[in-house]
């Protein structure tokens, strides 16, 4: 369902995720999880209408700025086995 590398955009491209006011504070902690979350949200929606998942990218790109990938790939692995806590 993640395919990491693929959805990598080439060397160079990185941006650092704009402002985001609902977490005006240093610790970026909740806005990792939630970009996580909201890109998980918006695959399921986007593939449940049939739609293409280009959208999503931002949030794949804010969150994998943001979060350590040890987080990621453990929360990966929970939605993969069925105990990720969030609602998706």
């Amino acid at each position: 369902m993640l395919d990491v590398e693929a959805q990598m955009p080439p060397p160079g491209e990185w941006k650092t995720p704009p402002f985001d006011p609902r977490f005006p504070n240093q610790n970026q902690t909740r806005n990792c999880y939630q970009n996580f979350l909201d890109y998980h949200r918006c695959l399921k929606t986007m593939n449940r209408r049939g739609k293409d998942t280009q959208p999503c990218e931002y949030y794949f790109r804010v969150f994998h700025s943001l979060c350590p990938i040890s987080w990621v790939q453990r929360w990966t692995e929970q939605i993969q086995q069925g105990t990720f806590p969030g609602k998706i």
